[in-house]
């Protein structure tokens, strides 16, 4: 295939998975038990967050996303899985990547690239454009890609303001040249970044920067990266090229005024706050609707704010969809696609919207249990059997034959894993 023949393609997203978990906690719960400001708690936008279990991690979090995704193809389909990538800042290891056991527990062929990328939030997007390169390229004509963003916070921000938004989950993509999901405008791309210490994970399990920096950060590359967009994509207008946008959504009152900030820059004059609000709800509002159910799960974040634009747009036969994605540190891309009301047909079978409402609702006993126990197997174990414990009823209803892969044990550093 030479290149002019490759840009007659369409390349994007065949189909994609999100795992939010299998328990959750009521965010004004979260407030009240902790005494927090509850005027913070109206500004957050958010309903629920998504609790890993201790015997669920950044790896268990992308197979049981990617699993369904896999499972719907033919051996065929599968065998052409050629490269997989993992992005995440909740690695289990310096040196071997998490893709490594995903790969393995997906069943994949062994004529495979895997390996794993780092850039704060922004590590999902980074691993979907390195995918998207691959397939567009043509070295290897109907190859496939499988993209898992995969992330999870444990409890070192317990008692923080940090704490209620952070999440657990991630979303695996399938890329490649049938983009029944999302149909990718190549070449459609502004970047942005540089370097600043606005959050960070200096040591296991914690979480530490500075939120007023990390939100002036967050704007700034939100505006940049279009103007750059912008200057590719002639007559490019963030008002009327975009049918709907998805952001990274760290909470989605950060998102709301960051919508508010960029309609006010490049939404033309004269807009009232009526006006900005009508907009939001009606561009944005649908990629908010997991966002709020499972909390920031860093990489994989932009995805699920897309996976929530997909199953609630009103979708007609063509709309193009603005994406912005930013990691800390700082990275960040705004980059498009489009889709229509097949996407949604196509996404349904994942039935996402039940998974979410399916969880188990945690009382804050149930949660302050959970988050003593997940420090039981950090980061550098060498060995330690994962026990449910006094999580027995949990586990009993929300994973035993359910299907779920679940860590085990830690035997001499490696991490062995079962399904449910």
């Amino acid at each position: 295939m030479n290149g002019h023949e490759a840009q007659r393609m369409e390349f994007g997203i065949e189909a994609m998975n999100a795992y939010g978990g299998e328990a959750y906690l009521d965010i004004r719960t979260l407030f009240e038990k902790r005494g927090l400001d509850l005027t913070r708690f109206d500004n957050l936008l958010m309903e629920k967050k998504a609790v890993g279990m201790p015997w669920e991690d950044a790896i268990t979090n992308g197979v049981n996303a990617a699993k369904a995704l896999v499972d719907a193809l033919t051996p065929e389909e599968q065998a052409r899985i050629e490269l997989v990538i993992a992005s995440t800042e909740s690695g289990v290891d310096f040196g071997k990547a998490i893709s490594t056991y995903i790969h393995d527990h997906l069943g994949l062929h062994r004529r495979c690239r895997v390996f794993e990328v780092k850039q704060a939030c922004y590590g999902g997007t980074a691993a979907l454009q390195m995918a998207l390169g691959f397939v567009a390229s043509g070295v290897s004509p109907g190859a496939k890609a499988l993209v898992i963003a995969t992330d999870e916070a444990r409890n070192g921000s317990r008692n923080t303001y940090h704490e209620p938004s952070q999440g657990t989950g991630a979303v695996a993509l399938l890329v490649g040249s049938d983009p029944k999901v999302l149909s990718m405008d190549l070449g459609a791309n502004g970047y942005y970044s540089y370097e600043v210490m606005d959050t960070c994970r200096p040591q296991v399990g914690i979480e530490a920067g500075d939120p007023d920096v990390s939100l002036l950060a967050y704007l700034d590359c939100l505006q940049n990266s279009f103007k750059g967009y912008a200057e590719r994509v002639e007559g490019a207008d963030f008002r009327t090229s975009f049918d709907y946008l998805a952001f990274h959504t760290p909470f989605a009152g950060m998102v709301k005024g960051a919508h508010r900030k960029m309609m006010r820059a490049f939404g033309g004059p004269g807009l009232g706050a009526a006006q900005i609000e009508e907009d939001f709800q009606r561009r944005i509002g649908p990629a908010t609707r997991y966002c709020t159910q499972v909390g920031n799960i860093y990489s994989a974040t932009v995805f699920l704010a897309l996976c929530g634009l997909i199953d609630h747009a009103n979708a007609q036969d063509f709309h193009r969809v603005g994406l912005f994605s930013y990691g800390s540190g700082c990275s960040s891309e705004f980059y498009s696609g489009t889709f229509d009301r097949n996407s949604q047909r196509v996404q349904a079978r994942f039935d996402i919207g039940g998974h979410l409402t399916r969880r188990h609702s945690l009382s804050m006993d149930e949660y302050e249990r959970i988050l003593d126990r997940s420090m039981e197997i950090g980061f550098g174990t060498k060995d330690a059997e994962v026990q449910v414990g006094d999580l027995s009823s949990l586990y009993a209803r929300q994973f035993e034959g359910r299907k779920r892969l679940r860590l085990v044990r830690v035997k001499g550093f490696h991490r062995e894993y079962a399904w449910t």
